[in-house]
């Protein structure tokens, strides 16, 4: 078994009590020790920095930047102005999800996409793939990059406090000085919250944590992160995304456009079309129980799917997940089973997202 990696801010999640634990190939920080909940809540009511410097990064660029991306990415790419970012998804030729990704354009003809971590290796490969028949140049930046996110109500506030200009807005990108260091400045997240992404030289990374957290930034886990995902509805690939599920399935059609001729948009047209086919859904369980990933879903006594991800949601106080049921029970009220350790429990399809702050 190889040796875990860890993030520049190794010990001072040591020296902040955090719990830490295996997860793609590094050592992180899963919760401190005021626990997963009180994170959680931070981060809906204020103001939650994660060290997220597993994630991986890689930068396109050259004169026919643009053409690669179209070809490996589901989205259009071609609608991104310089300063602006955009998701999307790689793909297999069948369709199959092999990532789901942040692309930042930088400049006219450079890009940075940030990948997840167990992905990047091969993320990396179908870019390098699809360099070879374009004038363009793709390098594995990972090694250079540190990466926090600062999400919540108060992360604008916290950071423009730090920052020597005005933060890009939703979805935009911007380099800027943040306590002192220079880093990018993304307008982006994974928690349902406003806030912003900051990536920075590894030496940077210390200095500018602790900046966050003296400001009133509340240190949270992966443990945090994934109940915020999932209240928001964002797809965590391993569980909702995998090679066996087009973009589609997923409910992710807004960010594929067929018509740019990408890896797998044949595949992906057909599921499109397949109405009959799985789609992702969402449900809560409003007399109890909590669901796990892997629990059966049930439609009168017969399997339908399975669940992806469950917990227990700290802002609704009830059990939530998300799953794949066929499309013709994906309509939300619709009630359906979920078997949680052999108990049948009643759950809802209900609405994506799970949570919005904008209600």
């Amino acid at each position: 078994m190889s040796e875990l990696r860890r993030t520049p801010l190794h010990e001072a999640h040591l020296e902040a009590g955090a719990k830490l634990m295996p997860f793609a190939g590094w050592e992180m920080p899963v919760q401190y020790p005021d626990g997963i909940t009180a994170e959680h809540e931070a981060v809906r009511s204020g103001c939650g920095v994660f060290d997220v410097s597993h994630m991986g990064q890689i930068e396109i660029r050259g004169r026919q930047t643009l053409e690669v991306l179209q070809k490996a990415l589901t989205n259009d790419a071609s609608k991104v102005e310089v300063g602006g970012s955009q998701y999307s998804c790689l793909c297999e030729e069948g369709g199959g999800v092999l990532d789901d990704l942040f692309s930042y354009r930088l400049a006219d003809d450079r890009w940075l996409s940030v990948t997840n971590a167990s992905n990047h290796p091969r993320d990396f490969e179908r870019f390098e793939v699809e360099a070879k028949r374009w004038d363009v140049e793709v390098e594995d930046v990972a090694d250079n990059i540190a990466m926090l996110a600062v999400q919540g109500p108060e992360a604008r506030r916290i950071v423009g406090g730090l920052c020597d200009e005005d933060l890009p807005g939703r979805f935009e990108v911007a380099s800027a000085s943040v306590a002192g260091s220079p880093m990018l400045v993304c307008g982006t997240g994974y928690t349902g919250e406003d806030g912003v992404e900051l990536l920075m030289p590894p030496e940077s990374a210390l200095k500018t944590w602790k900046a966050l957290v003296s400001a009133g930034a509340v240190p949270a886990g992966l443990g945090a992160r994934d109940t915020l995902r999932l209240e928001a509805c964002y797809c965590l690939y391993g569980n909702e995304l995998s090679l066996d599920r087009t973009p589609i399935e997923a409910g992710l059609g807004w960010a594929v456009k067929e018509e740019t001729g990408f890896i797998g948009s044949e595949a992906c047209l057909e599921a499109r079309e397949d109405t009959s086919g799985d789609r992702l859904v969402a449900f809560e369980l409003p007399d109890g129980g909590i669901p796990r990933n892997g629990n059966p879903i049930l439609k009168t006594g017969e399997r339908i799917g399975e669940v992806t991800s469950g917990t227990l949601s700290p802002t609704r106080d009830l059990g939530i997940g998300m799953g794949y049921v066929p499309g013709e029970l994906s309509d939300p009220g619709t009630e359906i089973e979920i078997d949680v350790r052999g108990k049948m429990r009643k759950a809802v399809v209900d609405k994506m997202p799970l949570y919005s702050r904008d209600g």
